[in-house]
């Protein structure tokens, strides 16, 4: 059951923990994220949190009502990742390509957290930073704001779906994803012409593409298709 947090002036912790260090939000979330990259969400208890910590697990919500809370200050750390020494170039295409990229790249690099995360709203501070860039982005090259709406709806859920995909790859096992990779050569290669023909033909071309990410394959169609329709002087 959640908890009420402690409000934020009351919440810093005056005695060190036995290992220490005096409990802080950014130090939960990096314990989390660590305990995460390290164990998986079967690692992801209060319990096992408070451990790491070196505290008592009661400590936690002093500063979070409970895991959920906690799992969207992960979603909001991990869009700060992302959204840190990002600068605008003023050509709205290569800023958003660049955006996409990094959010993407920013889950991938905690797959097991991505997985948890991807999917939340967390209504934090850098999530919100980071949708007023890529609103900035759209309405300064001049959409209107229903097209920069839905142009920005599409691309945060483009990103943060394949954030979401390819993540739960990244996070299995290392010999269920080799065996995964692996179906490519092993089966459909050797599928024949004479009842396959359009796999067949292109077997050597999914080899090659099909254990990599679509991702900015799927970001270069949706700025394309976005350009298509955007104003000839913004």
């Amino acid at each position: 059951m959640a908890k009420n947090a402690v409000p934020e002036e009351q919440r810093r912790r005056r005695r060190p923990t036995k290992q220490g260090t005096v409990l802080t939000h950014d130090l939960i979330v990096d314990t989390a994220l660590r305990m995460l990259r390290e164990h998986g969400a079967q690692g992801f208890t209060a319990r096992r949190l408070g451990l790491a910590l070196g505290a008592d697990a009661s400590a936690l919500y002093r500063y979070f009502a409970g895991l959920d809370e906690l799992t969207r200050a992960i979603a909001d750390a991990l869009m700060h990742r992302a959204m840190t020494g990002w600068v605008p170039t003023g050509e709205w295409r290569t800023d958003l390509r660049d955006l996409g990229l990094r959010i993407h790249a920013a889950y991938l690099a905690h797959p097991q957290a991505a997985v948890l995360a991807a999917s939340r709203v967390s209504g934090r501070a850098h999530e919100i930073a980071a949708d007023e860039a890529i609103l900035g982005v759209l309405r300064g090259a001049g959409f209107a704001d229903p097209a920069a709406v839905r142009i920005y709806h599409v691309f945060v859920d483009q990103a943060l779906a394949f954030a979401a995909l390819d993540a739960a790859s990244l996070a299995l096992p290392v010999e269920a994803r080799e065996a995964d990779e692996a179906v490519w050569d092993a089966t459909y290669a050797r599928l024949p012409a004479e009842t396959h023909p359009h796999i067949a033909a292109t077997s050597q071309l999914l080899a090659e593409r099909m254990n990599a990410s679509a991702y900015p394959a799927a970001l270069d169609l949706l700025l394309a298709a976005a350009a298509s329709e955007a104003p000839s002087h913004p």
